[in-house]
């Protein structure tokens, strides 16, 4: 019998990766994802990648902090995609670390872009996005035959820090039977006003979840009407998606579990374990930073 495995692409020096974290769970991060953690020299990791993820990165790489939050002092976008080009040059192997998937509004695209502009290497590795999971754990199909034939993903907040100024929200308020909201924290209320103005009905259901598949994940039920105010008074914050649609009435019979229940049925694997299926042997040739 031939040996079973799989087969992992091994990090060489001078690459970048462009890595989704997933959402916040530990469990959801892919095996590619734990493959390049182990092998990275430096890693350059957002705001929203949860601690309990990075605690899994190879002991002695450099970690660096790009973190990118509405309102508050971050690097710019372009010299965080430059600081990219800047280390695989030096021959690192240099992880970017995003969270949720690089390129649902992670501006993986942007920074793929300018590693082709400067002829830098990279690979994307697709993580598992805050708009999907954190409806799953909150027991909120994105789809669902009864209710929808069509999803629609739409940020609510744009590079500016307002609302986008090239969203058709007629198109989408008439169109998208679930609208998947991520960063409309800020402009919910004037996200909700052009839905309703379009003739979206202010009693359709809408559900908010800040901090997804972590811990401390909270899940606000409300309608479109009410959700900014109901946001309001219970002092919910970012980061956090809104779902609108019919779906959201479904999480009375699939709410499977919340994080922040005492679930005693756990099962405790050493990391060690995990690393046995991917770990490559540490190459004494290999760039260190």
């Amino acid at each position: 019998m031939t040996t079973l495995g799989l087969d992992f692409p091994v990090f060489e020096p001078g690459w970048v990766w462009l890595v989704g974290a997933g959402p916040g769970d530990p469990g959801l991060l892919t095996l590619h994802a734990v493959n390049a953690m182990q092998q990275a020299d430096i890693v350059v990791y957002d705001a929203l990648v949860d601690d309990r993820i990075l605690n899994l990165l190879r002991s002695d790489a450099k970690r660096v902090y790009a973190g990118k939050r509405g309102g508050r002092p971050s690097s710019k976008q372009t010299d965080i995609s430059l600081q990219l080009v800047d280390y695989a040059k030096q021959g690192l192997r240099v992880l970017r670390l995003k969270g949720g998937d690089p390129f649902v509004f992670g501006r993986g695209g942007e920074e793929g872009l300018t590693l082709v502009q400067h002829n830098v290497p990279f690979r994307v590795v697709p993580g598992i996005t805050a708009g999907i999971a954190g409806a799953a754990y909150a027991g909120i199909p994105t789809t669902h035959r009864d209710c929808n034939s069509s999803v629609t993903f739409v940020t609510g907040h744009g590079s500016s820090g307002e609302m986008p100024d090239n969203i058709n929200w007629a198109a989408l308020a008439k169109g998208a039977p679930v609208l998947v909201m991520y960063m409309a924290m800020k402009h919910l209320r004037r996200i909700s006003s052009e839905l309703m103005a379009n003739g979206r009905s202010g009693d359709e259901p809408l559900a908010v979840i800040n901090q997804a598949t972590t811990p401390n994940q909270g899940i606000l039920i409300s309608t479109l009407a009410n959700a900014a105010d109901d946001v309001e008074k219970a002092g919910v914050e970012p980061p956090a998606v809104c779902i609108l649609g019919k779906v959201v009435d479904l999480r009375d019979r699939l709410n499977w579990l919340s994080p922040q229940d005492d679930v005693k049925a756990v099962r405790h694997v050493p990391f060690e374990q995990v690393l046995d299926l991917i770990t490559v042997p540490s190459d004494p040739t290999a760039s260190n930073y």
